[in-house]
């Protein structure tokens, strides 16, 4: 499972999607997920995938890749969709003792289980198709205009962009750990969930020794470099909106208009 989060890892290729600005790709991210909170219909969500599954076919990234990270976070899915199947009142489908089940606890329970799904496809996405130091540039370029009120823009973006670079990282050497302490007779996979959770408990000094050791030798790395800050810095490459990016904005309107007409006048 560790294997299977996606979140901060790039995959290099050439697609139309990898040479979109990153500034579109985060803004139009953005509203891809608030797109997804105005759904209040099936229909709706059948746009929005029609829409993520285009994306990811021009992509050319893999989808049994994309639909990888999900294995991650399929605990706390199961969670939303148990929870809202048996808490939200209404016309009762199926009961014993205590428990019931309702039809719109089961409607809930999809629209939240689609609703998961696509934030965690489409924010992966992002990150697969975006070089972490081009996702820096676009997050600055956001942030400049809180410069003015004393916000650091550039080691804002830089320090985002570490973080989401070194989730992979970090799960690699979370599942080298696990193994070389299985090789020594450690047990990760019997008991119950309590028991499991305990046996993790190992893991962490090693694994925050190991974070720390990488974060000293990326400043050290960064500080040979003579990096100051974003003061002064200029960029081999200048972001520009080209054709594609315009095409880009334009569907995702089509799609977020399409969504908006299917809740309010479609039936």
């Amino acid at each position: 499972m560790i294997r299977d989060i996606t979140i901060g890892q790039y995959v290099p290729g050439d697609s139309v999607i990898h040479r979109l600005d990153p500034r579109t790709k985060i803004l139009l991210t953005l509203i891809f997920i608030i797109s997804l909170f105005i759904i209040t219909k099936f229909s709706g969500y059948l746009i929005a995938a029609v829409f993520l599954f285009g994306t990811i076919y021009l992509s050319k990234v893999p989808i049994k890749y994309m639909f990888k990270g999900l294995k991650g976070v399929l605990v706390i899915l199961l969670i939303t969709v148990i929870i809202n199947m048996f808490m939200t009142p209404g016309r009762v489908l199926w009961s014993f003792l205590f428990l019931k089940i309702t039809y719109e606890g089961l409607r809930q329970a999809a629209f939240m289980a689609l609703r998961l799904t696509f934030l965690i496809v489409g924010t992966s996405l992002l990150t697969l198709t975006t070089p972490p130091i081009v996702m820096t540039d676009g997050i600055e370029y956001f942030l400049q205009p809180f410069k003015r009120v004393g916000v650091p823009a550039h080691e804002l973006a830089m320090m985002m962009t570490i973080a989401l670079r070194f989730i992979p990282t970090l799960m690699d050497e979370t599942d080298k750990i696990m193994k070389a302490q299985m090789a020594r007779g450690a047990d990760f996979e019997s008991g119950n969930v309590l028991n499991r959770a305990k046996s993790m408990v190992p893991l962490l000094v090693p694994l925050f020794i190991s974070a720390f050791r990488r974060a000293d030798e990326l400043a050290v790395a960064m500080e040979a470099r003579c990096y100051r800050g974003g003061q002064g810095r200029t960029r081999l490459h200048k972001l520009e909106y080209e054709r594609s990016d315009y095409i880009a904005f334009f569907f995702v309107c089509l799609m977020v208009g399409l969504i908006i007409w299917n809740r309010y006048w479609i039936w």
